[in-house]
């Protein structure tokens, strides 16, 4: 199943974020894809501050250094950028997929690079441009925790 929200405006971006950082649970994996410039750091900065992230500004794109973290929202955010990996098996050399076990919502920007080391259960979220500020979001599901949320997103 996959449903498709168009977003308008940066401020309707930051509603579909805010909403889904508000029913994302804990173990929850946002799988992001999206050319350069897509809006995926933006997203994720919106989730942030549904999840009670208190001051979001800190949520940037953590591609140097791979994962940052953020405390103090309603559930740890663990936030990874796998843009300059080479491929899956050194994003599971590097211990990163420890990440899925945690008690937080990891926020994966670039996932298809990783697409076979992602957990079985999680929601994809592909981003695409559609104009200078436009942007449609395809949200798709895999396993029955995410597809209970894709569910409540899509009504």
């Amino acid at each position: 199943m996959s449903v498709s929200f168009d977003l308008p405006s940066p401020a309707a971006t930051q509603e579909f974020g805010r909403r889904l950082g508000e029913r994302l649970f804990s173990g929850a994996v946002v799988a992001l894809v999206g050319q350069l410039g897509a809006g995926k750091t933006f997203l994720c900065r919106a989730i942030a501050s549904g999840l009670g992230v208190p001051d979001t500004r800190i949520v940037t794109s953590p591609t140097f250094v791979l994962a940052q973290e953020y405390e103090g929202g309603r559930l740890p955010v663990y936030h990874l950028d796998v843009y300059r990996l080479p491929g899956e098996s050194e994003f599971v050399a590097s211990g990163a997929g420890e990440y899925f076990e945690g008690d937080g919502v990891c926020l994966i920007e670039w996932a298809d690079r990783i697409r076979g080391a992602l957990p079985g259960d999680h929601l994809r979220i592909e981003l695409v441009a559609t104009g200078p500020e436009e942007r449609r979001a395809t949200l798709s599901a895999t396993g029955p925790r995410h597809a209970a949320l894709l569910a409540q997103l899509a009504s």
